[in-house]
Parts: C-alpha cells; sequence; structure tokens
C-alpha cells in the first residue's frame, strides 16, 4: 500500500511539473539580413535587398506557437528597369504584418527546427527619385569652413497599395545560457498585387527571448 501510494503521488507532481512546462508563455524577437527577389519580381527589382524583422507571439502547446510577425524589406530598382522607364533611381520598400503559426519538429540539445506559415498584410511603396547637387560648405575645427558641392536625393514620384498575402517558411534555434535562442530563419513571402504579384525570400538571423 505505502508503495502505491508513493507512486501515485509521483505520479501527480510529474503530471503537474509537465503541465507547468506547458503552459501559455510569451515570447519575442528581433533580426535582420538579406532578402533575395525571386520569380518575375527580379527582372523588376535587384537580385538582393535587406531586412528587419521583429516578432511576438505566445507558445501555446509544447511545440506549438503562434506569432505576429512585423518586418520591412528594401530593394532598389534593377538598371534594365530604370532605363526602360526613363528613370535615374528607384528603390521598393514593403512592409509586412502576418500571423504565423510554428510547429517545432525537433530539438537535438540545444538546436531546435521549426516550420512556420501564415498570412497578413502587405504594404508596398515604390519611389523613384534622381540625384540633387547643390552648394554647401564644409570645414573642420583645423581649418575652417570651405564651399563645397553637395549631393542627395529628390523623390520624383511614389506609390504605394496595401494588399493581402501569404509566406511559409523554416528556421533553426540554438539555445544559450541566457534563456533565450539564436536563430537563424528562411521564408517565401507572396504578395498579392493587382495585376501582378511580389516574390521574395527574406532570409534573417536574430536572438529570440
Amino acid at each position: 500500500m505505502k508503495t502505491l501510494n508513493t507512486l501515485l503521488i509521483l505520479t501527480s507532481v510529474s503530471g503537474s511539473l509537465l503541465l507547468a512546462q506547458e503552459s501559455p508563455k510569451f515570447t519575442f524577437d528581433l533580426g535582420a539580413g538579406f532578402t533575395e527577389s525571386v520569380g518575375s519580381t527580379r527582372s523588376a527589382l535587384d537580385k538582393t535587398g535587406w531586412n528587419i524583422d521583429g516578432g511576438a507571439g505566445l507558445n501555446i502547446s509544447h511545440g506549438f506557437g503562434v506569432k505576429l510577425d512585423l518586418g520591412y524589406n528594401y530593394f532598389g530598382v534593377n538598371g534594365a528597369t530604370l532605363g526602360n522607364l526613363g528613370e535615374q533611381g528607384g528603390d521598393v520598400h514593403i512592409f509586412t504584418a502576418l500571423v504565423n503559426p510554428v510547429y517545432h519538429v525537433a530539438g537535438i540539445h540545444r538546436f531546435d527546427l521549426y516550420v512556420t506559415g501564415g498570412g497578413g498584410l502587405f504594404h508596398q511603396t515604390e519611389e523613384f527619385n534622381e540625384p540633387v547637387f547643390g552648394q554647401a560648405s564644409y570645414g573642420n575645427s583645423f581649418f575652417g569652413l570651405h564651399p563645397g558641392v553637395g549631393v542627395g536625393t529628390e523623390v520624383l514620384s511614389s506609390y504605394s497599395v496595401n494588399k493581402p498575402g501569404y509566406d511559409v517558411g523554416a528556421g533553426i534555434e540554438f539555445g544559450t545560457k541566457w534563456h533565450g535562442k539564436l536563430f537563424g530563419e528562411a521564408r517565401y513571402e507572396h504578395m498579392f498585387n493587382t495585376n501582378s504579384h511580389t516574390d521574395f525570400i527574406p532570409v534573417e538571423f536574430g536572438f529570440r527571448w
């Protein structure tokens, strides 16, 4: 009887510990990296741009969670496109707000593999510009001021659009002693436009708490 009671107590304590481990908790991350344009998007934009990203979410159960990912991706318009349009310079920047479920596939020691995907809102802005030259004064504390030529950029036209889209990707996490994880992640993102679409792959590296 004493042995049975001891087993029941141990089972109850173990179950309580498991429930405590699986209780919901918040997570958030910050990252940055490079972005590759793909498909027909690459014919108009530079091959590689850059990105910054932040996310916050909830670990609902062991191995599964959901996040709100906010991202910013920047591309230059390539030379061929600028020549066809008769423009001197241009860029495209895309802000994304995506709801992404996350599923952790496997974990080995401190390494953790996961897949993610979801959808949300894409805000794309296209700008065309040209360099502007003007008189300016330069100097320092030793030689004083002297005249020179300043170079800036003037925006000639700007167009923005909001459209829905989706993403799908995968990543790897590596646990650290600071109760957080270093991560690397790549996602394919697709934005629906009126007569076309925008496709790109942000690859980012950062820290997740």
